[in-house]
Order: C-alpha cells, then sequence, then structure tokens
C-alpha cells in the first residue's frame, strides 16, 4: 500500500475534484462513512453516548458528518466546537448548516473548565480536531481539551491522523491525542507509520474516499509499506549451495557475539554456507558456539584486530561468493578500519557493511557510489548521524528524505534501523516495515539482521526484494520471539532461535495476532 506526504495528499484532494469531477461534499460523506464505519468496529453504537470534537478545518467537517450518521443509527451525539464555526467553508460549512437544521446538541466551546467532568458521560470520544492540517506545536484550548481527552479513560476515534501528531514526521507537536483507532483517509500518512505517531494512533484503518486507482497507486507516490514477495520454494533436491553462500568479515577482541551472530542467522534464516573470517584468536572460542560456521582464520594486529594484510585473500575469497557482509564487531583499530575501506571500494560482488565497517566509512559514503556491485548499508540513527553528518534530532525530524536522498547519492540500498525500519532504494522508493518491536532494541539484534539479509538473497531473491524480505523476517522472529517471551529481556539469541519459525510463518501463515497487526483494513 502506497502512503502518502500531507502534500501529496492535498494534490490527491485536489485532481479528484478537478480532473475527475469527484464533488468535494462527496469526499467529505465518504469521510464521515469510513468514520462511522470504524466506530462501529470499536463497539455497537446504538444506544451510546458519543462525543465528537470538531476543529474548523475539513477534519471538524468529516467530524460534522459522522455526527449525523451516528444520530441515523440511535446513537446520541454532542458536538463540541473548537473554534467559530462561521470559517467553516466549503463542504465543511454545508455540513454545518446540516447539522443545524437536524437540531444536533452542538456548542461552541470557549474554554475547558467542567469539559473534565462532562467527558465522564460519553461512551465514546470522536477526535475530528486537526488531522494532517497542523502546522504548529497545539497549544491553548486544544491542548488542555485533548488533554482532558486523553485522561478521561474513554475509547477514542481519530479522524485520519490524531491530532498533534505531524502527518510528515510522525513526531508530536506538544501534545497529541491518544487513540484507541484511527481511519485515515485516501491513504495512510508517512505519520501515521513513523514513531512516536504510530503508537499515538491505536488501531489503523484506511478509506479510499472512492479515488481512482490512478490517485492511489500513482508511481510518484514513492513511499510504501513493506510488503516483499514470497520466498522461493526450496528446491527438494538442494545442497548447501543452493542456498546461497556467504562470507562475514566480522570479529575482534572482545567482540565474539557480533560475528557469530551475524553468520549463524544466515543459517537458521535457509541460507547455505556461512564462511566466517575472523582474527585468528577468536576462532577456537567461536567455534565452540557455532560449529555450523566454516571458519577462516585471519591474521590479526598486536592488539587482536583484523589486520590489513588480509586484504588479498579476502579479496580472491569474496569474489566466490554469492554474498559478502563486512563490519560486524570488527573495531576501531586504525588497520582494521582501513581494511574496512579497501574491501568496501574492491569487492565487486553484493555487499552488506554494518557496525563498524560504517564507522569506517564516516562521512565519506560517497566512495560508495563507484562501486561495480550493489551495496546495503545497514545503519541505526547514531551511525546514520555520522554518514549523513546530521544530528540525530534533524535525522528524525526528515527521516524519509534524508534516507532516500542518501540511497541516491550513494548509490546504496539504506536500511535505516530502528522502530518501523525505513528501507530506501538508489531510485527513490522508500519502504517503511511494519514488523518488530522494543524488544530488539538490545546488542546484537542488528547483526542477526544482516545475516538474514544475507539469506533471503541467498534463497533466490532479486538483491531489493531481499533486503525488504530480510528487514521483514527479522521482525517478524523478533515479533515470534517476543509473543512467547515477551519484549522486556529479549535479546539476539532469541531472536536468532525464533528465525526458522519466521520463515515457515512467512511461507505457510502468520499467526492471527501478528496477521492482524500488520494488516490495514480499508473501509471501502
Amino acid at each position: 500500500m502506497k502512503i502518502s506526504t500531507v502534500q501529496q495528499m492535498r494534490n490527491m484532494d485536489r485532481e479528484a475534484i478537478e480532473d475527475y469531477g469527484i464533488a468535494e461534499d462527496l469526499l467529505m460523506e465518504n469521510a464521515g462513512q469510513a468514520a462511522c464505519t470504524a466506530l462501529q468496529r470499536l463497539q455497537p453504537v446504538s444506544g451510546r453516548r458519543v462525543a465528537i470534537f470538531c476543529g474548523i478545518g475539513n477534519n471538524g467537517g468529516d467530524g460534522l458528518v459522522l455526527a449525523r450518521k451516528l444520530h441515523a443509527l440511535g446513537a446520541e451525539v454532542r458536538l463540541f466546537l473548537l473554534g467559530d464555526p462561521s470559517r467553516f467553508q466549503g463542504a465543511a460549512r454545508r455540513n454545518h448548516a446540516i447539522v443545524q437544521r437536524l437540531n444536533l446538541n452542538m456548542e461552541t466551546i470557549p474554554s475547558a473548565d467542567g469539559l473534565g467532568e462532562e467527558l465522564t458521560r460519553w461512551d465514546i470520544l470522536v477526535d475530528a480536531i486537526f488531522g494532517t492540517g497542523l502546522s504548529r506545536p497545539v497549544e491553548g484550548l486544544y491542548e488542555q481539551v485533548i488533554t482532558l481527552m486523553n485522561r478521561s479513560g474513554r475509547p477514542i476515534l481519530s479522524l485520519d491522523i490524531p491530532s498533534g501528531v505531524s502527518g510528515d514526521s510522525g513526531l508530536i507537536m506538544g501534545t497529541a491525542v491518544q487513540a484507541t483507532a484511527t481511519v485515515t483517509l485516501g491513504l495512510p500518512k508517512i505519520g501515521n507509520f513513523l514513531h512516536p505517531g504510530f503508537v499515538m494512533g491505536g488501531r489503523l484503518y484506511v478509506s479510499h474516499l472512492s479515488f481512482p486507482r490512478a490517485l492511489t497507486e500513482d508511481p510518484r507516490l514513492r513511499v510504501s509499506v513493506n510488503n516483499p514477495p514470497p520466498l522461493p520454494p526450496r528446491a527438494a533436491d538442494g545442497h548447501k549451495s543452493s542456498f546461497g553462500q556467504a562470507l562475514f568479515v566480522a570479529g575482534a577482541a572482545g567482540y565474539l557475539g557480533a560475528p557469530r551472530l551475524a553468520a549463524l542467522a544466515f543459517l537458521k534464516a535457509g541460507g547455505g554456507y556461512s564462511r566466517l573470517a575472523a582474527p585468528e584468536s577468536l576462532v577456537p572460542f567461536l567455534a565452540v558456539q557455532a560449529g555450523e560456521i566454516v571458519f577462516i582464520p585471519q591474521r590479526q594486529t598486536s592488539t587482536g584486530n583484523l589486520a590489513l594484510c588480509n586484504r588479498e585473500a579476502l579479496l580472491e575469497l569474496a569474489a566466490s561468493q554469492d554474498f559478502v557482509v563486512i563490519g560486524p564487531g570488527t573495531s576501531l583499530d586504525p588497520e582494521s578500519q582501513q581494511l574496512m575501506r579497501t574491501l568496501v571500494e574492491q569487492i565487486e560482488g553484493p555487499l552488506l557493511v554494518d557496525g563498524d565497517g560504517l564507522t569506517a566509512l564516516g562521512s565519506d559514503c560517497q566512495r560508495l557510489a563507484g562501486r561495480r556491485g550493489p551495496t546495503v548499508l545497514t545503519p541505526h540513527m547514531g551511525e546514520m548521524a555520522r554518514l549523513t553528518g546530521l544530528s540525530i534530532e534533524a535525522l528524525i525530524r526528515d527521516r524519509i528524505p534524508v534516507v532516500r536522498q542518501t540511497a541516491q547519492q550513494t548509490r546504496s540500498v539504506i536500511v535505516l534501523k530502528g522502530p518501523h525500519s525505513l528501507i530506501a532504494t538508489p531510485e527513490g522508493e522508500v519502504f517503511i516495515n511494519p514488523s518488530g518491536n522494543s524488544g530488539l532494541g538490545s546488542a546484537g539484534t542488528g547483526d542477526v539482521l544482516t545475516g538474514t539479509i544475507a539469506a533471503a538473497f541467498g534463497l533466490g531473491l532479486p538483491f531489493i526484494e531481499a533486503i525488504c524480505k530480510g528487514v521483514f523476517l527479522h521482525g517478524l522472529a523478533g515479533d515470534l520471539a517476543a509473543l512467547a517471551i515477551g519484549e522486556d529481556g529479549m535479546s539476539a539469541e532469541d531472536v536468532l532461535r525464533h528465525l526458522p519459525e519466521a520463515l515457515r510463518a512467512d511461507r505457510h501463515g502468520l499467526p492471527e495476532t501478528l496477521a492482524r497487526r500488520y494488516a490495514i483494513p480499508c473501509l471501502d
């Protein structure tokens, strides 16, 4: 499913009206009907008391349509207007006039005095205050009303996006509604998916508002939900080379976990032959923990890290592999860092750079643009900030534009790890991944991701599709682990252990809990 920016949605509204002749009133009617359907999914509305808070823009107009539909279904409705109703325009103004003729209970509230007690009388609250029309921090009466709504303990339905959440960044603009459910209109907005806005929205529904598919599937919309294709079936007569061969250049003195997790994840995620090039002093310890891996002992520096003199042998070995991963736990040793830079420039096949390999690139990641083979980088926020020279705060504000631009400049696929990881391609496409949870925020889970991506490629998916599938499977394994043991205390080892189950679920059907969580029900 495509995801839009706020401006793209405004353009779609305009094109629907001007180019396709779809009346503004019909679009608002469809929005109100979608909200009514979503509300009925929360609980039956007949006989219920529903309080609707309306701003004076089109989001408020959608709330007015909802009010009369709920009234027709037998609900007791009260409308609270936050602003001067004479400022309603277009379809919102016309719907305000209809509600007046219906003589529904409607008032303009000048202050929040007594509102907290009033809200205890109502079964359901509806947020039709701002939608995506917010351009500055919430304050004054709006802040007071949103705070009281959140404190009420009542279920809340938000229209389009919880009021107070930025539609383009997912950031909270001072304060925001904590919704039980959100019905987003036309298409999901970026702020519906990026944290912290995502968690403010509750259960997400979408209505296309009868927009033509030419609008909702417009190729100019370059952000989508990560929904990768199925894995190819495993060949019944396959052998270890049939499912991919990967080389991991990883490990350093004191860093035994990262190389083991990465190389073993390749096997646990369905890969066939995993080779690990690590400092020779580490190999005996790693072999005890992961005998399935083929070890390639490497000469090391006096401090126990990968030495630069391994370069030629590693380049020769890399040329025979389907996929190469460099960087997990390779340390900040200057000689090892130089080795990483050299390998990045001279390896010609598919390459993933992670961890200390990203540190070796620093802000000089432009060198990647000259690589012959395809490249994927898997930074977390801190590493992405170093690659781009931006502060983490600036990066969070503009995650999607920054990750897209970096992917295009470096001609690499960028996986920006975090809650709802982003995958950006050199062609400008960005995918937002729906799987994963806070339990993945622990040391070593990124190393498991590198092996999972390499395995998806080894199983036969094209490069970009393999990256998308690897990111999804990694998050799915984390979600399965969380179902089994909870998010607290979940470790990379737990994610590793659930990778085979994640592949089975992906091939044969997700658990109902996760299938429901990943889906975005369409109310049309």
